[in-house]
């Protein structure tokens, strides 16, 4: 028995281990949430409950006022605004793998690839609008004065590890609310019949559908989720977050100016 478990922690930790690594990485799924994912079972036990938290909100005035110029700047989707947003020196690119980045190119056009801005009918503008939407921020430790969106969740780590060895599991297969809470519906769409509520905890991530006869290309496909309670829906794209989210990261100049100066791309990204 010993054995067994020695060799369980030794499976199952370098997975753990890597989620927790800056420049960590897995495997593909698809184009929204790429992670292997392991199908539910009727006969699977209902999940543990291990609960998340975000309180790192920022009180900077400043800054508060910078995303909401930063949200209508988005809104307006006009390159030049945004160009005049982007800091206009050291650019970075965290986590790119396919060596996109071209340190000869202004950072806004480093930005627009990042994000693809004006690909699938313009998807990075949206994905611009959830980020200056986003109300937590982390500092990055390896750029001081550098700061990151959203923010990592605080979480039990034991009882998480645990987790994930008992459901024989990675990191990347579980996601958390980005607010206090995500209706779970029965559907993927939003007139579903709402079966629960994603509380302020981990949820198992089994994969997206996209809504009943939606073949638009840029229409962002639903999380399936599998509640703690054992319960099997949907939530609605950009409800939740998973571990490792792509983050947009900031700098404040010395008159006081914040610029949007790094985007760290999905580990799986």
């Amino acid at each position: 028995l010993d054995m067994l478990f020695d060799f369980s922690l030794k499976r199952f930790l370098p997975a753990i281990i890597n989620y927790g690594c800056a420049d960590g990485s897995t495997a593909l799924k698809d184009s929204h949430y790429r992670h292997f994912v392991f199908p539910s079972r009727a006969s699977d036990p209902p999940l543990s409950l291990i609960g998340v938290h975000v309180s790192r909100l920022t009180a900077d005035e400043s800054f508060v006022a910078f995303r909401a110029t930063f949200a209508a700047t988005v809104n307006g989707a006009v390159y030049a605004n945004l160009a005049a947003l982007v800091h206009p020196e050291n650019f970075f690119w965290g986590r790119d793998f396919d060596n996109r980045f071209d340190p000869n190119k202004p950072p806004v056009e480093n930005l627009a690839t990042a994000v693809q801005l004006e690909r699938h009918d313009g998807i990075g503008w949206r994905r611009l609008a959830r980020f200056a939407a986003e109300p937590s921020i982390e500092p990055l430790v390896s750029r001081p004065g550098v700061f990151c969106a959203p923010a990592q969740p605080g979480y039990d780590n034991v009882a998480f590890t645990r987790l994930l060895i008992a459901t024989y599991s990675v990191a990347g297969d579980w996601v958390y609310p980005r607010g206090k809470s995500a209706p779970v519906r029965g559907a993927p769409e939003p007139h579903s019949t709402e079966i629960g509520v994603l509380g302020q905890h981990f949820a198992r991530l089994l994969g997206t559908e996209r809504a009943a006869g939606d073949n638009s290309p840029d229409a962002e496909p639903w999380p399936r989720v599998a509640t703690p309670d054992g319960k099997v829906g949907f939530v609605m794209p950009d409800s939740v977050n998973p571990l490792d989210a792509e983050q947009l990261c900031y700098f404040k100049d010395v008159v006081g100016r914040w610029r949007i100066t790094g985007y760290i791309a999905k580990r799986s990204q």
